[in-house]
This record gives structure tokens, sequence and C-alpha cells, in this order.
């Protein structure tokens, strides 16, 4: 297995206050696309932890031996480990990264869930079908659908494939994250794209129906997937950072 991070996408972590905050990246991804988050919220005193999950940010290969279970695991891991150490743990996620924010939110008290473009449902039955009728068929990865970026010049760190093993799990994983939306009671911000080419808006909606505490939702109107990369990014952040003061407070 290949142990070599790329340049960029290594973990983040900051000692601050004892209000913490876990930053998680999306599939395929790494933690280069929410470092400038991670940074901003260290430089407003935040305990942060932004850990490079499983498989990601070194190979496709490195990806292919991994499953949702290995995400998960790291990032209760992390969680745990900030709460050993710090009073209130709030979780911000990004995409698939908004995935686990929301099955940490469904097993802990995490003071507090930010999602940004989250993946939260079931995909269509279709595509679980196309999925599965190629890897039946012996392909193993397709073309990546990350690095979906509105501001010219700017580019996420990602794999050039993805390898479909690996999506099934993530799509598998999501009915049991879908199911139990309502358990999440933490308060919550949701910030979602108005132009999004990876994850449709119904997952973000499906947040606003069922989460059962007090939630918000922000649209951006200027970015595309890779929110915390684009041109959104500075009022993005300034977001994040009002609504925690608010639930730290």
């Amino acid at each position: 297995m290949t142990t070599e991070i790329m340049p960029g996408c290594e973990p983040f972590s900051a000692t601050g206050s004892s209000n913490a905050v876990l930053v998680l990246h999306g599939f395929t991804g790494s933690p280069q696309s929410m470092r400038p988050l991670a940074v901003r919220l260290a430089e407003a005193g935040y305990s942060v932890e932004l850990p490079r999950l499983p498989g990601h940010g070194t190979s496709v290969e490195d990806l292919m031996t991994t499953t949702w279970d290995d995400w998960a695991t790291s990032a209760e891991a992390a969680y745990e480990e900030l709460l050993g150490r710090c009073e209130n743990v709030a979780v911000v996620g990004l995409s698939m990264g908004g995935a686990l924010t929301a099955y940490l939110a469904q097993r802990h008290d995490v003071a507090a869930c930010v999602f940004i473009n989250p993946q939260l449902i079931r995909p269509a039955k279709d595509l679980v079908e196309g999925l599965a009728a190629l890897l039946d068929a012996g392909v193993t990865t397709i073309d990546p659908i990350a690095g979906d970026i509105k501001k010219e010049g700017v580019v996420e760190t990602t794999y050039p494939s993805m390898p479909l093993s690996s999506i099934g799990t993530l799509f598998a994983a999501m009915a049991g994250v879908e199911d139990h939306l309502s358990s999440i009671t933490a308060p919550t911000l949701l910030l979602s794209s108005r132009d999004d080419h990876v994850v449709p808006s119904e997952n973000g909606d499906a947040l606003m129906a069922h989460c059962a505490g007090p939630i918000q939702r922000v649209w951006l109107e200027n970015s595309y997937h890779v929110a915390t990369l684009d041109n959104d990014a500075a009022f993005l952040e300034s977001e994040v950072l009002s609504f925690l003061e608010r639930v730290f407070a």
C-alpha cells in the first residue's frame, strides 16, 4: 500500500480552547479541500482536527482497499480523541464528510453540525444498478467527479479516477444515514451551492425535512460542489464561524 502523501494532502491539527471542531473532507478528496476552513477555525481559537481519511491523499490503489467502515471508524476515532481533551466538539463535513458528520451526530452528543453540500440520501436505483453492472463487467474505476469548482485557477487535489468498489460501500451506507436523519438533534448549519454538479440538492432538502434539531440553510450563489475552495469560500468561513460562536456561547 502506498504511504506517500500527495503534497498538500496532509492532515491538519491545532490546539486551542476547550471548544473543538472536527473537519471532514469528501470522497476521493483530502484535507487540502478543507484546510483553509480548518485554519480559519484554528485562528479563531478553536481546537481543530482535520484528519486524512483512509485511502485518501495518496493513490487510487490505496482507496480501492478501503470502505465506508474504514472512513467512519477513522472519523469516530478523531471525534473521540477530541472529546477526550476538549469540552465540546462540533463537526463540519463536505460531501461524504457530510455523511460522516451525520453518522457521528446520530451516534454521539455532538455540540453542533455543519454540512457543506452533503451526501446524505440513497442514490437513485438506476445509479446503483449501473454501478453493479459495471462491476459485473469487470470495470474497476471510472472517471472522477471531484474538482467541481467554479473559480478559475483553483484545483482540488484528488485522484484521476474513482474505484467502483469503494463507491459501492458509500452508496450502501447512505441508507442508514438517510433513515436516521431525524435522530440529529444538534444545532445545524447547512450550506448549499445553487449549482452543484456532484451531489443533488435533494440531499440538503432531506436534511431540512428530517433534522430534529434547530437548522438553518444558507445558499451559496457563486460556487459549485467544493465550495470551501470556491468563490464563496470567505463567506462560507464567516458563516461557519458566526454559527459556531452562537452555539458555543
